[in-house]
């Protein structure tokens, strides 16, 4: 699907990825971009169409799709990290993370779906979908629904013949990995392999080395797979 001339919504596009989603799809001709935000006021982007969205609301959900009823292209970027690991960490975060990640992604899809027929969903996961990181057991969990329930979306919206494409990366140069001290990508590079992704009608993107190694790994035993990425986050 081109994006040149597309109506699309870009979640969570007041910073980081999502907000180089909006510059990207401008730049690609994008006939208009809702970009939103919990705030849309903190949106910067020069010719986008602003527009509250909270994702944990539903009934903030609900009024977007009223507002952008043209919209043929989602993109479910909205994220969180709250650093929560499973046993230990603070159940309240926990559900913040699955609230945000699966159920927010879900009541998205769910409000958007009836007008997306010969549109896409491009949902914005990562390679800790695949891989558990100790102070990360919310976010790879969350992220781990949320790749099944992308999945299993795309099932479901075949016949009317939404595309629906999972985007997994390791670290992108964001505010919410300006703690992270490895080797990061460009948020312009990742965006660039998505929306290359959505107009190859591609159901999955592999945006960087780490997402493509991750997903490598999955066919290895739990423990060389701990063991390799390891030793390559400690690098």
């Amino acid at each position: 699907m081109q994006m040149n001339g597309a109506h699309v919504l870009v979640t969570g596009a007041n910073r980081g990825l999502g907000r180089q989603f909006a510059l990207s799809l401008l730049d690609r001709g994008a006939g208009k971009v809702y970009a939103t935000a919990r705030r849309p006021e903190l949106i910067d982007v020069p010719g986008v169409v602003p527009l509250r969205l909270d994702v944990t609301d539903p009934a903030s959900i609900a009024a977007a799709a009223a507002a952008a009823p043209d919209v043929k292209i989602v993109i479910n970027n909205a994220g969180i990290s709250t650093g929560a690991n499973l046993v230990t960490g603070d159940l309240d975060l926990i559900r913040r993370e699955m609230d945000t990640h699966f159920y927010g992604a879900l009541n998205v899809i769910r409000a958007f779906a009836p007008q997306l027929a010969d549109g896409a969903i491009l949902n914005v996961l990562s390679a800790i979908s695949w891989l558990a990181v100790d102070g990360a057991g919310a976010y790879h969990a969350a992220k781990a629904a949320e790749w099944a329930l992308t999945n299993n979306v795309r099932l479901e919206l075949a016949g009317q013949r939404t595309l629906v494409t999972a985007l997994h990366l390791g670290a992108a140069d964001t505010d919410m990995m300006a703690w992270y001290e490895g080797d990061k990508s460009a948020p312009e590079v990742i965006v660039a392999a998505a929306l290359d992704g959505i107009e190859g009608d591609r159901p999955e993107v592999l945006a960087d080395d780490w997402s493509r190694q991750v997903k490598a790994w999955l066919s290895q035993d739990p423990d060389v797979i701990y063991r390799e990425a390891a030793a390559a986050l400690s690098v």
